[in-house]
């Protein structure tokens, strides 16, 4: 079975891009974060004819997840266990993101996860950042409990460690690499799960994102943020897992690329 995760950065203006990709990858379950559009918007009968099924969970321009599968989707779930929300400036009430999704596929239980990116040290969406971990964490645990392959899939917005950056000079002071980040990221893990660490097809460090601005794509001024943890039974099934930087190249790109693991269940 092939399992892939990508933010897509906008499935509508990505759309052709994602319909290539599924026709030469053909992953049998694909994790989709940054749709940019309502569950109800997104392009089912495009991918439909490529065999696959959708989950979707997007309510309009910012955020959105889903899982493609050709293999089956039972036991769909929007949202974590005790999700918090946000309260975004000028709203009088915090609201839940569709930043998450669960599904099982072909026997494996997996969750599409787009954390949120944090903005700035200090700034509320940095407090809400590590509060969404937390729920993502309780919500591993209870997965845990059921005897099936386990993987949570996606974009984190955390670089584990100094060496999934550039240049982690350039990063002093931001998120994405603080202490509090990768200390939640960290507590996901301890929960029972391991990262399936992706080999690099030209590089020293698979890097999966690389900002559009100051040509960071060409001089591989990137970032490795989009993961993949699984428990025992997923990551002992485990045959390849590799970025796919091609998916990055030419025009009308996403800035972020697929990330395959292969397993042999």
């Amino acid at each position: 079975m092939r399992i892939a995760t990508w933010n897509v950065n906008s499935v509508g203006a990505r759309l052709p891009k994602l319909l290539d990709w599924l026709g030469k990858a053909e992953p049998d379950v694909l994790c989709v974060q940054e749709l940019k559009c309502a569950a109800d918007a997104f392009p089912l009968d495009e991918v439909g004819e490529l065999g696959y099924e959708v989950a979707a969970h997007g309510t309009g321009r910012w955020n959105g997840v889903a899982v493609l599968s050709r293999v089956g989707i039972d036991e769909v779930r929007r949202g974590l266990l005790d999700e918090p929300g946000f309260q975004a400036d000028g709203a009088m009430f915090e609201t839940q993101e569709p930043r998450a999704i669960g599904a099982t596929c072909g026997g494996v239980r997996v969750w599409s996860v787009y954390v949120p990116n944090g903005r700035e040290v200090g700034h509320p969406h940095y407090a809400y950042k590590l509060r969404w971990l937390d729920a993502l964490r309780t919500t591993a645990i209870e997965e845990l409990a059921a005897d099936r392959p386990f993987a949570v899939l996606g974009d984190f917005n955390i670089a584990p460690t100094d060496a999934d950056v550039w240049d982690i000079a350039a990063f002093e002071g931001s998120t994405h690499v603080t202490e509090d980040e990768r200390k939640a990221l960290a507590a996901i893990a301890e929960t029972g799960l391991a990262e399936v660490y992706p080999r690099a097809l030209k590089y020293d460090v698979p890097f999966t994102y690389w900002d559009y601005r100051q040509l960071r794509f060409p001089n591989n001024q990137g970032m490795r943020i989009d993961l993949v943890y699984g428990n025992e039974r997923f990551t002992g099934a485990v045959g390849d897992s590799y970025v796919d930087r091609e998916a990055r190249k030419g025009k009308g790109t996403s800035d972020h690329t697929p990330v395959v693991v292969d397993l042999d269940l």
